[in-house]
């Protein structure tokens, strides 16, 4: 009997943490990650401020399905951006127009995805 409860409460462990996974809203470039990081955060402030029942509990962890994927996304394009403001600062200091235009131009199109 053990055996069978302990069974039945994993298999329903699963589809409850299976659906919040489905219910996850990708993030699959910068600009939607910045979208579902502001909105997910506006969600989950309301649901912090409605108390922390069962309910919201519930719902603050499927928010953080969609902040997690949506943070990896963040991190993933600020760290190569980065990299590409590294290599204006290194045209730059060589005096090298081309690179650094070349350069300035993807930096700033990511940057301005976060930063208007």
């Amino acid at each position: 009997m053990k055996t069978l409860i302990r069974t039945a409460i994993l298999a329903l462990t699963t589809i409850v943490a299976g659906h919040a996974l489905a219910d996850a809203q990708p993030s699959r470039n910068l600009a939607e990650a910045v979208k579902n990081f502001s909105d997910y955060n506006n969600r989950l402030e309301q649901a912090m401020a409605q108390g922390l029942t069962p309910e919201s509990m519930a719902q603050i962890h499927e928010l953080t399905y969609t902040l997690k994927d949506a943070l990896d996304k963040i991190n993933e394009e600020m760290g190569d951006l980065a990299d590409t403001l590294e290599e204006i600062h290194i045209a730059s200091e060589a005096k090298d127009a081309d690179e650094v235009e070349s350069h300035t131009t993807d930096y700033l199109k990511t940057a301005r995805t976060v930063i208007k």
